[in-house]
């Protein structure tokens, strides 16, 4: 039973074969004795049960019971009828009446509860160690860290003992361990999956994540639980679309070199590198900007606000029982004691600022591309040094959930030492198709088998798609570039950016006189004797296109302007008559630049009207 693979489409491809689901129930409990790993279940159902709840499925349905047959696993700090809850501590144990609303729909879907796993306590931690019961085995490499906090349900998924498991995922729960062990995390938008029934960690960030072995399977698993729940007051209704052809040009934001983070970690830097290759093969446009204000977002998830929210969720048991908490958790979340309210509004007004800045650029690209994790920490580096070393592996992902993007970790490859390669896909909430068709393709084309199980790759391999979205490129120029002072004109229309390049060497630039926001124009002059300049392109709908094109103010207005890469784009030009008294800035080779290095200076001496 060994050579049963439990990606779905192969399970449920031997069901329709005439496989029982009572063998499938036998297979998972051998691939449980045969891992011999303690630290990955904390509850286990027992095969009467299992066999029971297979029995009642009734026969093979996967239409309406899309799931029908499928084993999975669930982190124990979310709710299974009649199984304990403990949250990773045995004295914050209960006994829940009933499912939380994620484990009944994926139930009702015809999915088969094998357990409560193992993870970092009350889900505070990115490393996996913090449990008083057995470490769970990094699948990879038993000396390295499984990732945490939901490290037993990444390493049940790994070893093939189930399709899929449910995690949680507040600073990168659901990614971490996801990279960490060659394997998928779906890491919704917040509030596409019920909290209902899950034991908070920070309930305004908190959501529930899918481990599978394939992106196909983890997204199956999404569609089947997204609901809006009026059970969770942070629930909404997030679309979950199914998977299906992208625009050819994706614009994919990824931290500029300068601003990455590996922390020594040459591998993980080449790793990176060869990841980001690979999205440019597939047809991905790289936009490298800073990421300072990125990891400085990132820090704010271990101050004020958010583990005083922490300390809120479990405060009752905490002062009662604090003995019986592990010493790391204990010491983090007893930090928030020191805290006052005005510490938390500090670290509220602290995000907002942050969201202003960073939602125009969000906005305004169709995804991000980061490492899931900046390192591989062994186990005996973690416990050494818990505190820095967990930081450290959220540095890629303690800002998702604060700013309100969805994402995915996926495998990419492996590195020089052998080692996982994962990178993760970001975008805007509700984004979740997007960031998974990509994520379809670029595990497809890493060759990659599945988990520890030493399957390969479902023989359906991802395709880009060739077709045509409907989007009109326009190339911009001055202060509609990313960053300036008209930029939100194109983000408020719906324009993304597809990519940063310059014109042909057949172009002069000019700061023109007389207008309130100061502006660019753009001539197109003889072969020969123009130079490159720097230009954005940007995509918009039609009907956005018809709309930003009728509120060009002269003397500006559109042509065709010729780019370095051979495409061409309709795109900002400047009449001859407007370049009365303005100052030939060709020479800084782009508007930004020239803002940059004399923009105050020249720019005074540009005639007003």
């Amino acid at each position: 039973m060994s050579d049963i693979r439990f990606d779905i489409g192969s399970l449920h491809a031997i069901y329709a074969s005439g496989m029982s689901a009572a063998t499938i129930v036998e297979t998972v409990f051998q691939r449980i004795a045969k891992a011999d790993d303690p630290g990955i279940f904390i509850h286990l159902a027992s095969k009467g049960y299992l066999l029971a709840e297979a029995e009642a499925l009734g026969g093979f349905d996967p239409v309406a019971k899309p799931l029908w047959g499928v084993p999975f696993a669930v982190k124990d700090n979310i709710d299974v009828a009649g199984m304990p809850t403990t949250a990773g501590c045995a004295e914050y144990a209960y006994l829940p009446a009933k499912d939380a609303t994620v484990v009944a729909r994926l139930r009702a879907a015809g999915a088969l509860v094998v357990g409560k796993t193992n993870l970092d306590q009350f889900a505070t931690g990115l490393v996996g160690v913090r449990t008083p019961w057995p470490i769970p085995k990094n699948t990879i490499d038993p000396k390295l860290v499984p990732g945490g906090s939901s490290s037993g349900s990444a390493v049940a998924t790994a070893r093939g003992i189930v399709s899929f498991a449910l995690g949680t995922d507040t600073a990168g729960s659901g990614r971490i361990p996801a990279g960490l062990n060659n394997i998928v995390g779906l890491k919704p938008t917040v509030g596409a999956l019920s909290a209902a029934g899950v034991v908070p960690a920070c309930r305004t960030l908190d959501c529930v994540s899918v481990f599978a072995l394939t992106v196909d399977d983890a997204y199956s698993v999404f569609r089947a639980a997204a609901a809006e729940d009026d059970a969770d007051p942070y629930s909404r209704a997030i679309a979950a679309a199914p998977l299906g052809p992208r625009p050819s040009v994706l614009s994919v934001v990824v931290p500029a070199k300068t601003d990455r983070e590996f922390f020594g970690d040459a591998a993980m830097q080449a790793g990176f590198e060869t990841a980001l290759r690979t999205l440019e093969q597939l047809g991905c446009r790289l936009i490298e900007i800073p990421f300072g204000d990125f990891y400085a977002t990132a820090n704010l998830l271990y101050e004020g606000a958010w583990v005083a929210e922490r300390y809120a969720a479990i405060a009752d048991f905490m002062d009662v029982n604090e003995a019986a908490m592990h010493p790391v958790t204990r010491q983090i979340i007893g930090g928030a004691r020191k805290l006052s309210a005005a510490d938390a509004f500090k670290g509220l007004y602290a995000l907002q600022a942050y969201k202003a800045r960073l939602a125009p650029v969000i906005a305004s690209v169709d995804l991000f591309c980061v490492p899931t994790a900046p390192t591989h920490y062994s186990l005996e580096a973690v416990l050494a040094d818990p505190i820095v070393t967990n930081s450290r592996l959220g540095t890629y992902t303690n800002f998702v959930n604060l700013l309100d993007m969805c994402g995915i970790a996926v495998p990419t490859g492996k590195r020089d030492d052998d080692l996982p390669m994962s990178v993760t896909l970001l975008a805007a909430a509700g984004k979740d198709a997007l960031t998974a068709t990509l994520a379809r393709e670029l595990h497809a084309a890493s060759g990659l088998g599945l988990g520890a199980t030493g399957w390969a790759m479902p023989a359906s391999v991802a395709k880009t798609p060739d077709f045509d979205d409907g989007m009109i490129e326009i190339v911009v120029v001055g202060a509609h570039l990313s960053g300036m002072p008209l930029n939100g004109q194109l983000c408020t229309l719906g324009g993304r950016m597809s990519r940063a390049v310059k014109t042909v060497a057949s172009y002069q630039l000019y700061a023109l006189a007389g207008q309130s926001v100061p502006k660019p124009g753009l001539v197109r002059v003889a072969d020969g004797n123009g130079m490159s300049i720097d230009v954005e392109v940007w995509r918009l709908s039609a009907d956005a296109f018809g709309r930003f094109v009728a509120a060009i103010p002269p003397p500006l207005g559109i042509g065709t302007i010729e780019l370095d890469d051979g495409t061409s784009a309709k795109g900002f030009l400047v009449e001859t008559a407007g370049l009365s008294r303005a100052i030939d800035i060709s020479a800084y080779g782009g508007w930004r630049s020239f803002i940059a290095k004399a923009g105050g200076e020249q720019l005074e001496s540009v005639p007003a009207d």
